[in-house]
């Protein structure tokens, strides 16, 4: 008897014409570390009393379905899931490339998708419709994996015996690495930084009709929100002084490839936390900024993410 096994496990992805409806083709799979994305439905205890110390059956409640995939920050598969978070990009460039797809922050609209998680083995197939991006984060560091997080609530699932995702197109990975990375404070490199971190919510608000199959209506997104922290060595007074004075700078994280695939985070307006800075002892002495990103009122909206690559559309 097969077994289920994470290493034969399978993640097809589909941008939803209509919430809730897995499309019937248009595919890809998609590179992932792993994932939490699954379905719920806890039961409720009867409450009934005459029928002897034995309870009665329970029945179930409301249907949940959400969780968390981790994929590899790349060129090509990682633009999908910055389309869930922030909206379809703005994309210029004529073939055969390169390409250059814009993200902007505070979009109203945010596409839902359709992923599959397959098991071929077992066989177990499970099509979770109507999949939102909640949130998206990432670490930089010096050395490691270089992967991001994204949260998803979705409508919910339905399991099968075989695909419902047909035969999804092939990607390329083109993987970033933590070596291939840079941190600039307003265009200036920003030096003695440890590791920083970058969490983009967008605080998506659960429509909780009254359904007969327990499902959601839908995600809307709430107030974004952008936050993160920054752990740097104590050389300078650089980041504390703007923290004393309160003023904004723009931050951009960014990765290039030496084939000139690129990927920038450029936060336009960061504003940070005046810190505690301790001597715990004859080592370096660090400093944390848990900083905060809010509207520049010049550009309208808080961040721009821009992804260059070969591939033409998302």
């Amino acid at each position: 008897m097969a077994r289920a096994h994470g290493a034969r496990a399978q993640m097809a992805l589909a941008f939803e014409t209509t919430y809730g409806t897995p499309p019937g083709s248009g595919y890809t799979r998609m590179p992932f570390a792993s994932t939490t994305l699954g379905a719920e439905q806890p039961l409720l205890n009867s409450e009934l009393l005459g029928y002897g110390r034995d309870p009665l059956a329970p029945i179930k409640d409301a249907l949940t379905a959400d969780g968390d995939v981790v994929v590899p920050i790349d060129a090509n598969g990682f633009g999908f899931w910055l389309k869930g978070a922030f909206g379809a990009p703005t994309t210029t460039g004529t073939s055969p490339g390169p390409f250059t797809h814009e993200f902007r922050s505070g979009g109203w609209l945010l596409p839902s998708m359709a992923i599959e998680v397959a098991m071929p083995e077992v066989p177990r197939f499970a099509m979770y419709a109507g999949c939102v991006v909640d949130q998206v984060s990432f670490q930089m560091q010096r050395a490691g994996l270089l992967t991001a997080t994204a949260r998803l609530v979705a409508q919910g699932e339905a399991l099968a015996a075989t695909t419902g995702a047909g035969s999804p197109a092939a990607l390329d990975l083109l993987r970033f690495g933590h070596f291939n990375g840079t941190v600039t404070r307003n265009g200036t490199a920003l030096g003695n930084l440890v590791t920083a971190e970058v969490t983009y919510a967008n605080n998506l608000d659960r429509i909780e009709t009254i359904r007969a199959d327990g499902r959601i209506d839908g995600a809307d997104p709430g107030m974004a929100a952008l936050t993160g922290r920054m752990e740097v060595r104590f050389a300078d007074q650089v980041l504390a002084n703007q923290a004393i004075a309160g003023d904004p700078c723009e931050i951009e994280f960014g990765w290039t490839l030496p084939s000139g695939e690129s990927l920038t985070f450029t936060i336009h307006a960061v504003y940070l936390p005046r810190p505690r800075v301790e001597v715990p002892g004859p080592q370096g002495i660090q400093a944390t900024f848990d900083w905060q990103a809010a509207v520049d009122p010049a550009l309208g909206r808080m961040c721009t993410v821009t992804l260059v690559n070969e591939r033409e559309t998302y």
